[in-house]
């Protein structure tokens, strides 16, 4: 069986340094805001290029806190994708926003940046993007109309850990970028984790005010804010894979050649771009028979997933919120979409497998 994804495998090489840190976590007798966040902030911030990284509990906290830290009101707008996943949405929701979709690009998967004009009104006051698989969003005509109408601009990095636009790095695109480590991510803590990224000292001291209760000193607070801080012996973890992480994004790059110039045409297939710098967190092709396929390869040894099977706007948990918006363009990536191996435990020869099954169906 060549499983979609085995954690115990793609961290196994770093057990040992893994079970290093962890003693000097314990050992420290510090373990909320301590020396391993602080380090791992700035180790982060430095491989993002960012000037601050503010570590928070995991990756939809990074987007609430974002949004948090805008001091918007109650109905104000924000632009988001339409085939994100449901942690985007809801971020803006939990803030007492609304969510107005925008359809993505049926060749990237990402926000197409001509359709966005059309969706700002005089309550809009953010657009959300999502780096969606770890391809970057076209950036520079989003960036000139949020420029042009006086909006804020968040990054949605939580599946493009190093991915680069014109060689600039996400979480550096935008005002702010928000960051997921959740396990299965290509820099994947071993629990939820997650950062914000950005280059203004007075985001930095609101974000971590937010994070803490909305207090800048013990017992004082100046804000409504959350508990979400990322725990010590995660950001110690983390430091000990941001090491590798090249290591991890040049491996999976080379399983996505694979996949791009073996693969026949009968699946669709992701597309590249010179100006995109791709991490490949996930590596989808579409199928217009995609239940089928998924259980072949089941049947013949390979897992899959899908991401996603449900538009936001389909959700019941969205009933009421989004379901008056039309999603035709999502609709089609989400009955189509299927997403294959291509984990850091995964070798060349399991993808090959994995080929040679997908051309016989």
């Amino acid at each position: 069986m060549i499983p979609y994804e085995n954690l115990l495998q793609s961290n196994k090489e770093f057990f040992k340094d893994y079970q290093r840190v962890f003693k000097e976590t314990l050992d420290s007798g510090w373990y909320i805001l301590g020396k391993q966040v602080t380090d791992f902030e700035g180790e982060y911030a430095s491989y993002c290029g960012s000037e601050y990284c503010v570590g928070v509990a995991n990756g939809l906290d990074a987007l609430t806190i974002c949004l948090r830290a805008l001091n918007l009101s109650k109905g104000d707008e924000v632009i988001v994708p339409s085939n994100t996943y449901i942690a985007t949405i809801l971020a803006i929701v939990n803030n007492g926003l609304k969510p107005v979709l925008v359809e993505p690009n049926i060749a990237t998967y990402n926000i197409e940046p001509t359709l966005i004009e059309e969706k700002i009104t005089s309550r809009t006051k953010a657009i959300m993007v999502v780096h969606l698989y770890g391809k970057t969003c076209d950036m520079d005509p989003i960036n000139e109309l949020a420029s042009r109408y006086k909006l804020s601009v968040i990054e949605d990095c939580a599946q493009a850990h190093g991915a680069k636009y014109k060689n600039t790095v996400v979480g550096n695109l935008g005002d702010f970028g928000a960051h997921s480590f959740y396990p299965t991510k290509n820099l994947g803590a071993l629990a939820d984790a997650g950062a914000i990224t950005c280059n203004s000292a007075d985001s930095m001291e609101s974000f971590k005010a937010l994070r803490n209760y909305g207090s800048s000193k013990k017992y004082y607070n100046d804000v409504v804010g959350l508990n979400s801080r990322l725990d010590e012996i995660q950001a110690a973890f983390l430091s000990v894979k941001l090491k590798r992480l090249d290591a991890i994004t040049t491996h999976k790059r080379n399983l996505a050649e694979i996949y791009l110039k073996e693969l026949n045409d009968n699946f669709i297939k992701p597309v590249t771009n010179e100006d995109h710098f791709d991490v490949y967190h996930i590596f989808n092709i579409r199928h217009n028979r995609r239940d089928e396929l998924k259980a072949y390869l089941f049947d013949n040894g390979i897992g899959s997933e899908i991401h996603y099977p449900v538009t936001p706007n389909k959700q019941k948990a969205m009933k009421g919120i989004l379901n008056d918006q039309a999603t035709p363009i999502a609709q089609k990536i989400h009955q189509t979409t299927l997403s294959l191996p291509i984990s850091y435990c995964h070798s060349e020869e399991d993808v090959y497998k994995v080929i040679e099954v997908l051309d016989k169906f």
